[in-house]
């Protein structure tokens, strides 16, 4: 990878790029809109605080619209750096990693902000009722309530940001205590999380376990796929995936069988704990002995607030929004993000059934779309339409080196490297939040 004054260069340049996809990105959606005066009667209520949350937050107060911010935590937490948080320790002399993944609502939203859960939303009312029965009343409700899944690429706990950092930092020693490590699912989070441990620890055994042939996001390109198999490789992590084999003929035709790799007790196991030497067994019948277990398979999409099954907490008919689902549990929404049947309700992000990567890149763009739309309706102007591209995504192998893709082209490793993996973007989520990192 560059260093030195070229690295720099590298970095700079990178960074001016993103800034530029995203200002192009807006206006190819056509939603570089001016500020709106404030027009009486209007409250719009932003449900979920993480990127699509705060895009559709900061819209909100660029464009001088009266809002409400609802997030059961009190602080942003940029679940991309997640997986580092987990595994670098603090110094006596730097901010710990972890605290700088968390980032106070209030000192940029001020009273505009609400920690709180939410109950049940009353579409007739237009009230969103949060845990212990206070109301917020909207004229117009955007839900960004992204996904849920395993510690420690999510944490959506109830919790001060203060108690998430100590989580992370107690993780660490976790990590540290162990000779072994196993690392249950190779989607992107499962192939991140692998290269984090061996690149902080490369004296450490890491086992990656997949169901899958492939490795990471299905929508990236082969080439990409097959790129991150190979920096894994590169680093030593062993690899544990589906494997074809010949079994049988039908005349000149051969006949191939899937042998798959999925542990068959991890429910009986102890994840994010290390315990020396835990038994793991395959569907195929075979055993490995590993230290620590950390499961990266199961995200799903958290539609607590919107569902009375995923909340217990409202019935059917109370709740209009569940004839609206995906079978995902996301919401149906049009060409303009609102929620199917809903003029006024627009859902934004891992929550929204928009047919592309679920990623914090996609949500900033449909906070864009959604709140320029609630303008456009104000003023009786033409709604906007998010259309979706080519895919965009990039792997942090650590902080090295990565992979990736830009737009559907493949790009180079040592650029993924500087772009995303050197600092994951951190400063990309402070500047949002108009805030300095520490």
């Amino acid at each position: 990878m560059p260093s030195g004054p070229a690295a720099f260069l590298a970095l700079f340049f990178f960074r001016a790029f993103l800034t530029w996809c995203d200002v192009r990105s807006r206006l190819e959606q056509g939603v570089m809109g001016g500020q709106v005066s404030s027009v009486d009667g209007v409250h719009v209520v932003v449900v979920g605080g993480g990127f699509g949350g705060i895009a559709a937050a900061q819209q909100l107060k660029s464009r001088g619209l009266d809002f409400t911010l609802i997030d059961m935590r009190d602080a942003f937490h940029h679940n991309v750096a997640a997986l580092r948080a987990s595994v670098q320790p603090g110094a006596a002399v730097y901010t710990c990693f972890a605290q700088r993944t968390f980032i106070p609502y209030k000192e940029t939203f001020g009273e505009r902000f609400v920690q709180g859960q939410v109950q049940r939303i009353d579409t007739d009312r237009q009230t969103v009722v949060l845990e212990g029965g206070r109301e917020i009343q909207y004229s117009h409700l955007i839900l960004c309530t992204g996904t849920d899944g395993a510690f420690p690429g999510k944490f959506n706990t109830v919790a001060s940001y203060q108690t998430a950092v100590q989580v992370y930092e107690d993780f660490v020693k976790q990590v540290q205590a162990a000779n072994s490590v196993l690392v249950v699912g190779g989607g992107s989070t499962g192939v991140e999380m692998a290269a984090e441990i061996k690149t902080e620890y490369p004296n450490k055994k890491v086992v990656l376990i997949h169901s899958q042939i492939g490795l990471a996001n299905p929508e990236l390109l082969p080439s990409v796929r097959q790129q991150a198999k190979e920096v894994l490789l590169e680093k030593g992590v062993e690899l544990l995936l589906v494997s074809l084999c010949l079994c049988g003929r039908v005349g000149v035709t051969e006949l191939l069988c899937v042998s798959g790799q999925k542990v068959s007790n991890l429910s009986e196991l102890q994840l994010n704990v290390t315990q020396k030497n835990q038994e793991v067994t395959t569907e195929r019948g075979d055993t490995l002995s590993t230290d620590l277990i950390i499961c990266c398979t199961g995200l799903k999409v958290n539609s607590a607030a919107y569902t009375p099954a995923a909340s217990g907490r409202a019935t059917e008919s109370r709740v209009p929004l569940t004839g609206c689902l995906a079978d995902d549990g996301a919401l149906k929404v049009n060409d303009h993000l609102q929620v199917e049947g809903f003029s006024n309700i627009f859902a934004v992000g891992d929550c929204a059934n928009v047919s592309e990567p679920k990623m914090a890149y996609h949500a900033g763009l449909h906070a864009v779309v959604a709140v320029s739309n609630i303008a456009n309706s104000l003023s009786g102007k033409e709604l906007t339409s998010y259309h979706t591209g080519n895919v965009t995504m990039l792997l942090a192998m650590g902080h090295d080196d990565g992979v990736g893709q830009f737009n559907g082209l493949k790009l180079p490793r040592c650029l993924v490297a500087l772009g995303k993996s050197r600092g994951l973007l951190l400063w990309k989520s402070w500047r949002e939040m108009e805030q300095k990192q520490p």
